[in-house]
């Protein structure tokens, strides 16, 4: 039985942590704006995803002939960005692309809280028996 809840839990649990952790160094981007030669960072979600599950082929796959295919990634964890535009200072922190990631990631997250309400409420009812 714990390794059913613990499946049911897991990607998404630890999807949360990945998109909490993601959101405090957007946020340390932004805040830093101005800072210069600070140099924005951001996570691979997919090699982070990797490596807690143990799980290497999440490929994404086109179910449809008009679907683009995936791009692999294959980088480091947490990485600097390369800027679009240079500046005098070195920052690289692009405000625009920071608060556009950050809405990004907190979509994310609320999908993850989502997706784990309906698994809790799906047990809920497995258990009362409805």
């Amino acid at each position: 039985m714990s390794s059913a809840i613990d499946q049911a839990f897991s990607v998404h649990a630890r999807a949360m942590q990945v998109y909490g952790r993601r959101a405090e160094i957007l946020a340390a981007n932004l805040a830093n704006a101005d800072t210069p030669h600070y140099k924005a960072r951001d996570i691979d979600f997919r090699s982070i995803l990797v490596q807690n599950t143990g799980v290497s082929d999440v490929a994404m796959q086109a179910t449809r002939p008009g679907h683009i295919p995936a791009v692999e990634a294959t980088s480091e964890t947490v990485q600097y960005r390369v800027p679009m535009q240079p500046s005098v200072d070195g920052n690289t922190v692009d405000g625009e692309v920071e608060q556009t990631r950050f809405a990004e990631n907190t979509v994310y997250y609320q999908a993850s809280v989502s997706f784990l309400g309906g698994t809790i409420k799906g047990l809920l009812a497995a258990i009362k028996g409805e």
